[in-house]
């Protein structure tokens, strides 16, 4: 990991053991800023006050090797990361205004993704992490996890139906409430439906009415306009003297007919005039038929008049953009659809109704069945625990769980009670601490002293390194308020955890830090950075120098030296390892 302008360091490499790293340091030197930075690759909180003063950004790139098939690399190559040569390289910049980027695999990805990384990549544990384990929900989570499927199994198929019965339950809550509403809207549809039923529409009705009334409403002026135009083509009998079209034409044709033998030009004229004339006497024909056809009956016109009134009605309320009667009949057919369901919404609340009940029922099986699970896992975990304490200094400590059940008249029948019920389950869990014999168990927030709940935090990892390890884990000082023996038993803890997964230790006690099997020192320089040369990886001798400093104070003192060689024998021991 290189670190760039965060904090007191100006730029460092962190190089990390696959064991039990130890980071030391006097304070203020920045060994938190190594926590801090593991933090920003793993999507924590950017504070732009860590920025290094004078520097526009500060920097921290990581390279992780982990396997293709491990779910954090798996969601990486998601994201459109690339893995290089089996390790992914993240990066992380803070810039002095606030501003965050995340890049993982060459590409910019959310900060939210190295979120999700981080979950599966490492567990970090500081002072602060150490209140999180007061939480219940923490401390329920801690259980099943050690659990395992006993517990993960029968806890899946119970939030499964958890999801059904809250589905059913929000529909049917829905349509209860909503009662009132839905009978007015059926009310509406069934009122709309009906009028569009009496009035019996057909598409295009409309366009053909509207035709038919233009022409009813003038029928007398069509009239008369089609007699006088039949008058012009084929004469009025009335006045047998008067010209027409008809009787012009006939003049023409006659007087071509006479001298076409003359010039043969001629003859196409004549048969045109022929063509004219027939012509003629259709449309004669059509002007004649149709003003006898034509009727201007008032009765009729009422009627239309009427009808399109209806259709209009209809139009304003029922139709769309378009006001047409095809759309006034989509909306009756949707109408019909939406009707059907809300009168079927009655049955439907007593289908609904019942498939609640089921589901509650069956919801309460599967509590029961995890709650017991909770229940055999819950002494084994606080026998192993309570092993693990016995070998951190706390040998007549004893952990134990309370696994209670809360009252809830909403809630679900279990064993004749009815409880309240989550996600989770039915079960209120909490971890209580007895720390010396005839002491009352009591919850470890109230049981326990700042040095006992480290104590208790590492027992726990310990005990969950062997069934369900995340890649590394991340101790900031939690040996805070520890010394003497208890320190060595939790060098030796460390250790042995170290056995199954990365172990990364920021730490003030040289107890601890003789079981490392790579030792880092945080050195700032003269003028108080941290450069590159800043974060070193200690040989033998200078371990000694580094232990010696930690137990009196003084590198070079004999006594200090003496002691800082017996911590790394003991620690390198096969008892110690």
């Amino acid at each position: 990991m290189r670190i760039r302008d965060l904090g007191v360091i100006e730029d460092a490499v962190v190089e990390l053991a696959p064991g039990f790293t130890v980071v030391t340091g006097e304070t203020g030197a920045g060994k938190t800023m190594v926590v801090t930075s593991l933090g920003l690759l793993l999507g924590g909180r950017a504070d732009p006050g860590l920025v290094r003063g004078g520097s526009g950004r500060a920097v921290v790139e990581g390279r992780l090797e982990l396997p293709a098939d491990s779910p954090a690399a798996q969601r990486a190559v998601e994201a459109g990361a690339e893995l290089d040569d089996g390790a992914l390289l993240i990066s992380r910049t803070v810039s002095a205004e606030g501003r965050s980027r995340a890049y993982v695999g060459g590409r910019a990805v959310p900060v939210g993704l190295l979120a999700e990384l981080g979950e599966d990549l490492i567990a970090v544990h500081g002072q602060t992490d150490q209140q999180r384990l007061l939480r219940p929900s923490r401390q329920r989570g801690a259980l099943d996890r050690y659990a395992g499927e006993a517990v993960a199994g029968p806890l899946a198929r119970y939030r499964g139906v958890y999801r059904s019965l809250r589905e059913v339950s929000a529909t049917l809550e829905e349509l209860t409430t909503r009662a009132r509403e839905r009978a007015q809207e059926a009310d509406l549809l069934r009122f709309g439906l009906d009028e569009v039923a009496a009035a019996e529409p057909v598409a295009g009705e409309d366009t053909e009415l509207a035709a038919e009334a233009e022409r009813l409403g003038h029928a007398d002026a069509l009239s008369s306009a089609a007699t006088l135009a039949h008058a012009a083509l084929a004469g009025d009998p009335s006045e047998p003297d008067s010209l027409d079209a008809g009787t012009l034409l006939a003049q023409a044709r006659r007087a071509l007919d006479g001298v076409r033998s003359h010039d043969e030009r001629l003859a196409p004229l004549a048969d045109r005039l022929n063509e004219v004339g027939y012509l003629l006497a259709d449309v004669a024909g059509d002007l004649a038929g149709y003003a006898d056809d034509l009727d201007a009956d008032p009765v009729r016109l009422a009627a239309v008049e009427e009808r399109r009134s209806v259709l209009s009605h209809l139009l304003r309320k029922y139709g769309g953009p378009e006001n047409t009667l095809a759309e006034v009949l989509a909306w009756a057919e949707a109408g019909a659809g939406r009707l059907a369901e809300l009168d079927g919404d009655d049955e439907r609340i007593d289908e609904l109704g019942a498939r609640e009940s089921a589901l509650r029922a069956e919801l309460a099986e599967l509590a029961a069945e995890v709650s017991q699970a909770r229940h055999a896992a819950a002494d084994a975990f606080a026998g192993a625990v309570s092993a693990e304490l016995a070998e951190l200094a706390m040998p007549h400590a004893r952990v134990t769980f309370r696994i209670s059940l809360l009252d809830d008249p909403a809630g679900i029948e279990l064993d004749g009670r009815t409880v309240a019920y989550g996600a989770h389950g039915v079960d209120e869990v909490e971890v209580l601490l007895a720390p010396h014999p005839g002491a009352s168990p009591r919850p470890i927030a109230k049981g326990a002293s700042g040095g006992e709940l480290s104590r208790v935090m590492l027992a726990v990892e310990v005990v969950f390194a062997g069934a369900d390890p995340v890649p590394t884990y991340l101790f900031d000082e939690v040996d805070a308020g520890v010394g003497g023996k208890a320190a060595v038993e939790i060098g030796r803890r460390l250790a042995k955890l170290a056995e199954s997964a990365q172990v990364v230790v920021v730490t003030h006690l040289p107890q601890v830090a003789a079981f490392a099997d790579r030792h880092l020192v945080v050195e700032k320089t003269n003028d108080g950075t941290v450069t590159r040369s800043g974060v070193k990886v200690l040989n033998d001798e200078e371990r000694v120098r580094e232990l010696s400093r930690m137990l009196a104070g003084l590198e070079d003192s004999e006594l200090g030296r003496a002691h800082a060689e017996e911590l790394l024998a003991a620690a390198r021991a096969p008892r110690g390892r």
